[in-house]
């Protein structure tokens, strides 16, 4: 939404997305603080502009670029004062701190108005003559109770407020002379409400004559209840997006203080038909869609002084499942990284639940890990979770983070019967070899692959493929490397692959596919899955990361995995889709993925393939290198000038043909015809947005063996891997370490000796 609403006239700011400044501020203009360092003090402010946005109260772009310019005048003392000048207004407290640690509060001038059952958020003044490094507190003889008993009287009790001592800000002081704050304040009432609030750094800085407290009177603007009825493109209840935000950019219901199902790291809440929200009077801006195959839509709505109801019916632009492909996430998490910590532990299946109901996820693979494992354990059941109604399926499995063989790349453990393994009921006991665990895993039957398949893959190059050796030092596709040239024992007793498929989209596609080419060109089967690791990598919503996963009848866990392990799927950000790809007819996931030839021949390529540009480039994308986020977007896909994008057949890890598409989401045949000269696998890609699984074409029933470069840079990563990753691994592990990495090494030397010379 553009915010570039407000404007700084006679040197002060008359309205800002943190808080409007209303008052006459001639009369209460803080104290300007001189002698102030500028550059840690410019370090802090663009913390301070960073957590405001973070928290959903953001500065005007216009206001916040004052600022920086402020920040980077050359003349140090007219940049202090200046950033003062355009801060100040917005300060609703006044602190200082004197050379004997004493605390000192003032009214600043902002205005004093709150929301009744709803958080708004202003900036305090910080001068810090003592230059200390406590953590600021706040308190309040007003402020709501943490438990209410019957015996204690609350009704005096209107307030809470929370200072934000998170990232991006540090969680204490920082000795700085002049710092700014941010403190957050809800009311549970409307009308006039007095709060004393008070301010120390620790036991004993309380100013003599309480002269660290401050008397407020503030104005609690009423809440309204405004009913949502939220309808998808076929007139049915559903569950959606909405980012609600007033004229001044602030965003509702407040991110400060949130609580499950809703996120304090999002702007955005998700809510069902006939939900509710609390607004006070005025005008909303408000972003609604469902999912990536959904259109982003913006509606202005009026609240009044009385309950009302607003319509939201989705748009779509393009319904996979109405052709038999199911999206998925197999890698989200309900505990650690942004999730809550603190009280619960994480969150449980009904908010994690509503997320992927809102983004049209309709498979969410919820996998417990390292942060706050021994709580979440406790939600497994083998089998998907209770809030599942078909088609919205959510089942509680693994990833190995945190623990066991995670240093050597952490691995998504799906559809598994039995959740810990053998020897303790926790996390330390763990293999730390990936193959063991692996075995494990494959033995019940479980559908395994690596996650963010890219980190510890990076190379100074965006060649795809390339021959650059990867560090092997990170915590993604990297024993794969062992572990692809290995089979383990099935459930059956029969021997299976030990890996089943590496994770794309949530990291630098050329990291993610080059290792995935390679073994590919080696004769290797290994299929494509796609993920968010939300949310630790991406963090803005479930499913920016999805496997289209095609179905004959109707949806199911079992059958969802199947045909990732079978390749009976496409990777993709959402935006794209590659469906019905067939070599000669054949359909990938079917048979195998295999066509037999006999002697050279021709093979025809066909699909239906969509996809989706806004009709103007999203700024921002024209200059990213591949190495940045987002990593898989359409935008990034785009032909300059046009809303067009490249549909290519990949062969052998070449791009050897290709079309381009109109991408404004109209479903389009698209048929590629190729020669074939030996065995070779084929996919179709629209790069970095989607990407099939392949097929495999045999002729004359050889293997393949498209690259000896291949072979050899498999043989070379499976080395450099091996000088990483020795060190993490136990002392009773070290025998099969060795023999792991023994055997891929025999594998990959056999490999170059019956591969082309190219």
């Amino acid at each position: 939404m553009h915010r570039q609403r407000t404007s700084i006239v006679g040197g002060f700011i008359v309205c800002c997305g943190v808080v409007a400044a209303a008052a006459s501020l001639s009369a209460q203009a803080l104290p300007v603080v001189q002698d102030v360092e500028l550059q840690p003090l410019r370090a802090q402010i663009n913390r301070l502009i960073d957590a405001c946005e973070h928290l959903g109260v953001p500065f005007a772009d216009t206001d916040a670029e004052a600022l920086r310019s402020a920040l980077q005048m050359a003349d140090e003392p007219a940049a202090v004062a200046r950033v003062q000048e355009l801060l100040d207004p917005l300060c609703l407290i006044h602190i200082n701190i004197n050379p004997e640690s004493r605390v000192k509060v003032h009214a600043g001038p902002a205005q004093r108005e709150l929301l009744e059952k709803g958080w708004r958020t202003f900036l305090i003044k910080v001068h810090n003559e003592a230059g200390v490094t406590a953590e600021l507190r706040a308190s309040s003889p007003h402020a709501l109770p943490l438990h209410n008993s019957p015996q204690e009287e609350v009704s005096d009790r209107w307030l809470d407020l929370e200072l934000f001592n998170r990232q991006p800000l540090n969680p204490t002081l920082g000795g700085l002379v002049l710092e700014y704050r941010i403190v957050s304040l809800y009311s549970r009432d409307a009308g006039k409400r007095e709060a004393k609030i008070m301010f120390d750094v620790g036991q004993g800085t309380q100013d003599l004559g309480f002269r660290n407290e401050v008397n407020m009177l503030f104005d609690c603007q009423p809440a309204q209840t405004v009913t949502l009825r939220v309808l998808d493109e076929n007139n049915q209840p559903t569950t959606a997006s909405f980012e609600i935000r007033d004229e001044l950019g602030r965003v509702y219901p407040s991110q400060a203080k949130r609580l499950a199902p809703d996120f304090a790291f999002h702007p955005q809440i998700y809510r069902g038909n006939g939900e509710t929200i609390q607004l006070s009077a005025g005008q909303y801006h408000v972003d609604f869609r469902r999912g990536p195959e959904s259109i982003r839509q913006t509606r202005v709505i009026e609240v009044g002084d009385k309950p009302s109801t607003e319509v939201f019916q989705v748009e779509r632009w393009i319904d996979p499942s109405a052709f038999g492909y199911w999206s998925g996430d197999h890698h989200i998490h309900a505990a650690g990284c942004a999730h809550y910590s603190q009280p619960s532990q994480g969150v449980h299946a009904p908010d994690m639940m509503r997320h992927c109901l809102g983004e049209d996820l309709k498979v969410g693979c919820n996998l417990t890990w390292g942060p706050c494992f021994d709580y979440q354990k406790q939600f497994f059941t083998g089998d998907i979770d209770k809030v599942s109604t078909a088609p919205y399926l959510l089942r509680y499995d693994v990833e190995v983070s945190g623990f066991g063989s995670h240093q050597s790349g952490h691995l998504c453990l799906l559809r598994l019967h039995e959740q810990m393994y053998p020897g303790g009921d926790s996390t330390e006991h763990w293999p730390t070899l990936c193959l063991n665990t692996l075995k494990w895993a494959r033995g019940q039957g479980a559908v395994v692959g690596t996650a963010h398949s890219g980190f510890g893959l990076h190379v100074n190059t965006d060649d795809l493929p390339n021959y650059e050796v990867p560090p092997f030092d990170g915590i993604g596709a990297n024993e794969y490397i062992v572990d692809v040239t290995h089979e383990v024992t099935g459930p059956d007793g029969d021997p299976v692959p030990a890996v089943d498929f590496l994770a794309m989209v949530d990291t630098p596609h050329v990291w993610e596919l080059n290792i995935w080419y390679h073994t590919l060109n080696c004769g290797f089967r290994t299929r494509i899955s796609g993920e968010t690791d939300f949310p630790c990598i991406y963090g803005e919503r479930v499913g920016l990361g999805r496997s289209y996963v095609r179905l004959d009848d109707e949806l199911s866990f079992d059958k969802w995995c199947e045909g990732i392990r079978a390749g009976r799927s496409y990777v993709s950000d959402g935006r794209s889709h590659l469906m019905q790809f067939a070599v000669n007819g054949l359909e990938a996931g079917t048979e195998s993925s295999e066509v037999h030839l006999s002697g050279l021949a021709h093979v025809t390529v066909t699909a239906q393939v969509a996809a989706r540009l806004n009709e103007e480039p999203s700024p921002g994308f024209a200059n990213l290198h591949y190495a940045q986020r987002p990593y898989w977007h359409i935008e990034r896909s785009r032909i300059s000038g046009t809303r067009r994008v490249p549909v290519e057949l990949v062969v052998n890890g070449q791009a050897v043909a290709r079309q381009e598409i109109e991408a404004d989401g109209s479903l389009q045949d698209v048929e590629f015809e190729t020669a074939i000269d030996e065995s070779c696998w084929l996919a179709l890609r629209i790069l970095p947005s989607s990407h099939t699984n392949p097929m495999f074409v045999i002729m004359d029933e050889q293997p393949i063996r498209a690259s000896r470069r291949s072979a050899e840079w498999c043989l070379a990563g499976v080395q450099q891997c091996k000088t990483q990753k020795r060190r993490f691994i136990k002392h009773e592990e070290l025998d099969d370490f060795e023999a792991a990495y023994a055997h891929a090494e025999a594998t990959y030397q056999r490999l170059i000796e019956e591969s082309a010379d190219r």
